[in-house]
């Protein structure tokens, strides 16, 4: 079986693209914010530092939301914003739930069983996307909309984590119910990309 190198398959992607597609715009640079952020994040919450993590969260979530609108409003997607906005969302969300799961807090943990849950979702779609790209020759990196919906509710998960501890409110029943509704989404997100994976394989068989 031949080994797929991610690093060559993804440089490849890169250097393929026009220059056009290449280009730093202002959304891109949002993006670029959010994943220099996040280890800011971390580091505060390690610290126990949860007031500030909450602000520093919600700026970064700001920047998910100001980078895909300038690139709408300004007509600036480019292949680069589209590969690094979804890097820069698994990078923070991954990295909140990391720290949270494994990392003493006053707020409720997050159970390893659901992070391992969303790492193992993200592993399988890139190695997935790897493979799609040596058989295909390209890759379309457009989210779906349940994909987007499910980074929607993982985010807002995170922030009303933070809340909880900001307003001093523990919900319990509560706190099951959202993580109950955020791995749903998690477990209806990947299922999909799986369906669609295998579809676009398929075609490349046949074809």
């Amino acid at each position: 079986m031949k080994k797929i190198n991610l690093r060559k398959v993804s440089f490849k992607v890169f250097m393929r693209l026009p220059e056009h597609e290449r280009r730093m715009t202002i959304p891109t640079l949002f993006t670029i914010m959010r994943i220099c952020v996040t280890p800011i994040i971390v580091a505060v919450m390690v610290a126990g530092l949860w007031n500030y993590a909450f602000f520093f969260f919600l700026f970064a979530a700001a920047t998910d939301v100001i980078d895909g609108t300038l690139a709408r409003v300004w007509n600036e997607k480019t292949f680069l914003g589209a590969c690094l906005d979804p890097i820069a969302d698994k990078f923070l969300l991954l990295s909140c739930f990391f720290t949270l799961a494994f990392v003493e807090t006053p707020l409720f943990r997050i159970p390893h069983w659901f992070v391992l849950c969303v790492l193992s979702k993200e592993i399988i779609q890139l190695g997935g996307a790897a493979i799609i790209y040596s058989i295909r020759g390209n890759l379309d990196v457009r989210p779906t909309r349940l994909g987007k919906i499910t980074t929607f509710v993982q985010i807002v998960f995170i922030i009303w984590l933070f809340a909880c501890y900001f307003f001093q409110w523990f919900p319990i029943k509560t706190y099951y119910s959202v993580l109950g509704v955020t791995l749903m989404f998690v477990g209806a997100s990947f299922w999909q990309y799986i369906r669609i994976g295998l579809r676009i394989l398929t075609m490349g068989y046949l074809q």
